[in-house]
């Protein structure tokens, strides 16, 4: 088996599929605009995150959750830069950290409140 997508609950699916589009380079793949503003998200590769709005079921308060609990974390070449440009779209910092070998995290929040980490490894995961 291998992982399809992540899928993300939340209040305003057009903005949050719109800001990763033009601040974090995702792409849109598939739209379902019935119901529930589906949007899949791709990047360059083959990771794929579901934006959509299910009323069934409440969205989230992402915001109060400790990042640790649940975050999107996002690969980086330049963790700094790229971490002052989302703060200029709207993204909160909330800290960052500095590995033993090399690599930088920095966690912020996107403007709806959800967790996303910028990550420059020293060595991919993969």
């Amino acid at each position: 088996m291998k992982l399809e997508h992540l899928a993300f609950n939340v209040a305003d699916p057009v903005a949050v599929a719109a800001w990763y589009g033009e601040h974090c380079g995702l792409r849109v793949v598939r739209h379902a605009p019935e119901r529930f503003q589906t949007h899949f998200l791709a990047d360059s590769g083959s990771t794929i995150i579901e934006i959509y709005c299910n009323p069934p079921d409440k969205v989230p308060d992402y915001r109060s959750m400790d990042p640790l609990i649940f975050h999107l974390a996002i690969k980086s070449t330049d963790a700094i830069g790229d971490s002052k440009r989302l703060a200029e779209a709207g993204a909160a910092f909330v800290n960052e950290t500095h590995l033993e070998d090399g690599s930088h995290l920095i966690m912020m929040r996107d403007p709806w409140g959800l967790a996303l980490q910028i990550c420059q490894r020293t060595t991919p995961l993969l």
